[in-house]
């Protein structure tokens, strides 16, 4: 399918078969609603679905039985479940959702499809769903307040699913009680972790916020109830790996750590000034506008005095710590306290730490990988943080080199992923980095020193002037 139109074919697809079967879709659906509507939003707020396949990832699990999937996610603790109904891209049915209403009636469960109008609303009813979604970019403002309140009329929770700012402003009409962002582009299929929580800052009615899609592992089930998400929905990574469903319900009782949230509440490009080891030099990035500061735990003539964190941890500012942790060495044991005191807000691994080796250390946390070809710029994508720094490559450094990344390597990553960049960048190409790559981060250190360690003050608020001039959202 061509990803572009996929929302729109899936449409026309369904609006020829509500034409030619009815809105039951070729069913037969009960009379009468037979058990009346449990409450959808339950905390522990986890949502899993009965999916077989989707346009994105194909056959999932043609065979996976409706019934067998919901009886062992009502075992492992989950209370609600999302059914996808819709037949040709999902390889849903209705008969799935009677179906497990009638033996689960406990479970709360969500008719998942692209509804259109209130007679689709009905029909969910009479199947014994407990809430619909309404998917904003599907509907206009008018039929998504319509069937917002109709659903609601009947007694049933409806999630209106949102995917942009136009999304948002279609739903605030409505002011649902329950609000998802979905982090799949609907014209990609790219996945982008961090893209909910710059929608969930438009987002200014009282609502239960659902983080879907992406989820694949409890760190990034984490990363979503760091965020400040109540909930998520997850189809693909339970219907594969039943085991991960205990572990998604335990990042509900786990401490949250809130940088990603902090930081995307902050305007775009994001500056982060590395190697700070005074404290005017940490106060002048501030007092420019930095939104990041970088201390360095590695074995560098920028290493920071532990002191000096401690010492500024109320300054208004993210404090990120820089550490090689990778090939055994472990997390460094300043940048361990300093982390789980809540004086830095998050690690930045910078060697050769593996994917699965970096939760395991620290969270939050994100990767940066010194990019030397396109084999790396593929291995971008095995971490599960939902940023990568990409910097320069160098046999004999990690970071802190003055070297560019090659252009058409930096093509190359904006191409897969949101630009966070790093090397070699000062007040002397910082106009061209951005006109050329539009980063969403950009990351400074040895361009802005007289001596390593040392800031130029001049040159940090140059810089810094210059990316904050920019517009982007």
């Amino acid at each position: 399918m061509d990803s572009k139109n996929y929302l729109v074919k899936i449409i026309e697809k369904r609006r020829k078969r509500v034409s030619n079967e009815g809105h039951a879709l070729g069913e037969t659906i009960p009379s009468e609603r037979r058990i009346p509507p449990v409450p959808f939003i339950r905390d522990p707020f986890l949502i899993c679905e009965i999916k077989r396949k989707s346009p994105s990832k194909g056959n999932i699990s043609l065979e996976l039985n409706h019934l067998d999937q919901a009886g062992l996610y009502g075992r492992e603790g989950v209370q609600s479940v999302s059914v996808l109904t819709e037949q040709d891209h999902f390889a849903g049915s209705l008969a799935d959702l009677t179906g497990i209403k009638e033996k689960f009636p406990h479970l709360a469960v969500l008719r998942k499809d692209f509804l259109l109008d209130k007679k689709d609303i009905d029909v969910s009813y009479l199947c014994g769903a407990d809430a619909v979604l309404l998917i904003a970019a599907a509907l206009s403002g008018k039929e998504l307040r319509e069937m917002y309140q109709y659903a609601k009329s009947l007694g049933l929770e409806a999630l209106v699913e949102v995917h942009s700012p136009d999304d948002v402003k279609k739903a605030a009409g409505a002011a649902p009680v329950l609000t998802g962002i979905n982090c799949r582009d609907l014209e990609t299929f790219r996945i982008d972790l961090a893209h909910p929580l710059s929608l969930r800052n438009l987002i200014d009615w009282e609502t239960t916020l659902l983080f879907e899609s992406g989820i694949h592992s409890q760190e990034q089930a984490l990363f979503a109830l760091s965020s400040g998400f109540n909930g998520i929905l997850t189809g693909e990574s339970v219907v594969r790996n039943p085991g991960l469903i205990k572990q998604y319900l335990t990042a509900f009782s786990l401490q949250k750590c809130d940088f990603w949230q902090r930081l995307y509440a902050r305007k775009k490009p994001f500056v982060k000034i590395c190697g700070i080891t005074r404290e005017e030099d940490a106060r002048h990035a501030v007092d420019c506008g930095a939104d990041i500061i970088g201390y360095n735990f590695t074995e560098s003539k920028r290493r920071v005095d532990p002191a000096l964190p401690e010492k500024l941890r109320d300054l208004p500012v993210l404090k990120a710590g820089i550490v090689v942790a990778g090939n055994g060495k472990g997390l460094d044991p300043d940048a361990k306290r300093l982390l789980e005191k809540g004086i830095l807000d998050v690690i930045q691994f910078h060697g050769s730490e593996k994917p699965d080796e970096c939760y395991k250390m620290a969270f939050p946390y994100y990767k940066a990988m010194r990019i030397k070809d396109g084999s790396d710029i593929e291995s971008m994508g095995l971490y599960r943080c939902p940023r990568i720094l990409a910097d320069a490559y160098s046999e004999n450094a990690f970071g802190g080199t003055g070297i560019r990344i090659a252009g058409e390597l930096v093509s190359g990553i904006r191409e897969k992923h949101a630009l966070w960049i790093a090397g070699g960048i000062g007040p002397e190409n910082i106009r061209e980095i951005l006109d050329r790559y539009k980063p969403e981060l950009v990351d400074a250190c040895s361009k802005l020193e007289t001596s390593p360690g040392i800031k130029d003050h001049a040159r940090v608020a140059q810089f810094i002037k210059e990316i904050k001039s920019e517009t982007v959202l």
